[in-house]
């Protein structure tokens, strides 16, 4: 059992953050690297991205979204609560040498994912931009944090209510347009967005890299929920990522394949039970 040292709410529309006692995942876990977690007894395998890591008080930090059954059970746990199973590091780590500059751009939950992967970089030597966008500002998260982190930070909201009017891509061209040294871009959240990014950096020959997001259930590579196709061969982002070169990924069909289960997650989060 994991006991969970802290719980907050992100956000008004369900994004939650659990600090949980995990002192052998702390010390091996690196920014990149995710957990699969199992709620209870009857629960299923939820992978999840950490967002931060405290070797000394061994707690690992996860920050996600509610948008099924398990979620939700998830985000009713409180302080003192405990998850069942707790699996991991589990991924390939992240992949941290000094380029130059590095623009990371998240969205949603995956700016939880892209402070973790951007600290690795700064560790690196690297300077950073950061691009964070949200529909409005009540769901942007970690935005002091990301503000700490990088050495320039821009937000944008798709209705203007804070920081840029615009969408993240609509950063990424000013910093273009000025003439910005870009080394390496780096793109997590959801596919729609990265596919957006990827497309416009393949215009500018930026080399770009993507931390994916498909369906998973072991996340050993046994089960193949995860697959996708990369460079023209199918991969499993549960051991062969879920970091890619973003020229390789057809994101068309992994969109289609995230898809699949829409409708069951909305019919078994409307069951489930009510989030606290």
């Amino acid at each position: 059992m994991y006991s969970i040292a802290d719980r907050q709410e992100l956000t008004k529309r369900d994004m939650i953050s659990l600090t949980i006692e995990a002192p052998l995942i702390a010390r091996k876990i690196v920014p990149g690297q995710f957990v699969v977690v199992r709620v209870n007894e009857t629960g299923e395998r939820v992978p999840l991205t950490v967002a931060y890591r405290d070797a000394a008080t061994g707690t690992i930090t996860i920050i996600f979204q509610v948008v099924g059954k398990s979620t939700a059970l998830l985000a009713s746990l409180g302080v003192g609560d405990a998850i069942k199973d707790l699996c991991g590091p589990l991924g390939a780590p992240g992949h941290f040498e000094k380029v130059g500059t590095v623009v990371g751009i998240g969205g949603g939950s995956g700016i939880a994912v892209l402070h973790h992967l951007l600290s690795g970089h700064k560790e690196a030597g690297n300077r950073l931009i950061g691009i964070i966008g949200a529909r409005e500002k009540d769901l942007l998260i970690l935005e002091d944090e990301m503000r700490a982190l990088c050495d320039e930070l821009v937000v944008t909201t798709d209705d203007g209510s804070s920081g840029e009017h615009g969408l993240v891509t609509d950063a990424l061209k000013a910093l273009v347009e000025r003439q910005e040294r870009i080394d390496q871009v780096l793109a997590v959240g959801p596919l729609v967005m990265m596919r957006a990014v990827t497309e416009m950096t393949r215009i500018y020959g930026l080399p770009t890299e993507v931390s994916l997001n498909p369906i998973m259930v072991d996340g050993t590579g046994m089960c193949g929920g995860c697959r996708c196709t990369v460079g023209g061969e199918t991969r499993f982002a549960c051991v062969d990522g879920p970091h890619f070169d973003a020229f390789k990924v057809d994101f068309d069909e992994l969109i289609q394949r995230n898809q699949m289960y829409g409708r069951d997650e909305r019919i078994s989060l409307l069951t489930s039970i009510k989030v606290r």
